[in-house]
């Protein structure tokens, strides 16, 4: 086990070291993301429409609880860029359904090299065992804390642009 650094005493609960390591690693993959011109919101946004294209817009801000008339200014960056498109909803007409263009999914393959960087700077000090273990006992604790899967609930906090 690693000693802390000279004059440092290991202080702090398990809660306040998961917030100071997610708060340091948000930051830090925010930073990852701006060499895409991206911010955590928009990186989000378009993780969600690649997992489940063609989900409304509604369904994808209600998952992500976003405000909406702050997701439709997340949809409109995104559409401007050519990343993004709104296609009508099939069986609703009312509704129009999102879906990554091919610049869309090439910034994906992108996020998802930067996100791969990202997750080895931060977990480099941990064996790929301990990294699996770590991962299961935290997904244990978000799921008994009532986290929806796969979106981050700092992200809202962050300007749109």
């Amino acid at each position: 086990m690693p000693v802390p650094a000279k004059g440092r005493s290991r202080t702090g609960g398990v809660a306040f070291l998961l917030a100071q390591i997610g708060a340091h690693a948000a930051e830090r993959f925010g930073e990852r993301i701006a060499q895409l011109d991206l911010t955590p919101p928009q990186t989000g946004l378009l993780r969600a429409v690649a997992a489940e294209p063609g989900r409304s817009q509604q369904a994808v801000a209600e998952q992500l609880r976003i405000q909406p008339s702050r997701f439709v200014a997340l949809v409109d960056e995104l559409e401007r860029r050519g990343v993004l498109e709104r296609r009508r909803n099939e069986t609703d007409r009312r509704l129009y359904a999102l879906h990554l263009t091919p610049a869309g999914e090439q910034l994906m393959r992108d996020i998802g090299t930067l996100a791969a960087a990202h997750e080895n700077e931060i977990c480099s000090a941990l064996s790929a065992s301990e990294r699996a273990t770590l991962r299961e006992l935290l997904q244990r604790v978000a799921d008994q804390q009532g986290l929806t899967p796969g979106v981050h609930p700092g992200f809202r906090r962050f300007p749109a642009r």
